[in-house]
């Protein structure tokens, strides 16, 4: 069997419907951030690890340019069809993210961040943040819904409030780190949602 950093793993979970990450929509923090006052402004944004795409659809909604990105190809194809379907811009290639900072070096105003950091295998943790500093522009946006579960195994694979401080310490600003209160039940109290800002 594959190993989580292998899109293989990943397309065989997809076809065998062993989904369990997806709940079927974009995650309510999300929804409740864009509607609240702190809503970011649109811009450019990426969606890493983007599964079937329903962040990148909500962001398309208000207004963002989105690109998803994900290397298993059942994810891709179902996702562009949802955007066809809304009749939404939002674009969705079948990467493997680590590939991505030269292809997109600096390009993006947002990265959207929502069950990637917990699926890459945790020495693969400070890649991934060299990777966001990559693709953000100065001064660009890390918003991201983190599952900070501490069971054993993965994926997903837990982390604390305290090692997502340190992943991002000390070339971003943290805006906030702060609880979920509206989570899906079934990770209830498993969710920190941030905005770090790259310095």
């Amino acid at each position: 069997m594959p190993s989580a950093s292998e899109s293989e793993f990943w397309e065989h979970n997809y076809q065998t419907g062993n989904t369990r990450w997806d709940i079927g929509g974009a995650a309510p923090p999300f929804l409740s951030l864009l509607n609240s006052p702190a809503a970011p402004s649109p811009g450019r944004a990426a969606v890493l690890g983007c599964g079937r795409g329903y962040e990148a659809i909500l962001f398309a909604k208000y207004g963002f340019e989105v690109i998803g990105f994900d290397f298993a190809p059942s994810a891709i194809a179902f996702a562009t069809s949802l955007a066809t379907t809304a009749n939404l811009p939002a674009k969705f290639l079948e990467r493997n993210i680590f590939d991505l900072g030269k292809e997109f070096p600096q390009y993006f105003d947002y990265i959207i961040e929502h069950t990637c950091f917990c699926a890459i295998l945790p020495a693969q943790r400070p890649a991934y943040v060299q990777l966001l500093r990559s693709l953000l522009k100065p001064s660009g946006e890390l918003i991201g819904l983190f599952f900070t579960h501490n069971r054993p195994g993965g994926p997903p694979f837990g982390s604390t409030p305290e090692e997502i401080r340190q992943h991002f310490s000390p070339d971003w600003q943290i805006l906030s780190l702060e609880p979920v209160t509206n989570s899906i039940p079934q990770r209830q109290g498993e969710e920190h949602l941030g905005r770090f800002r790259l310095q």
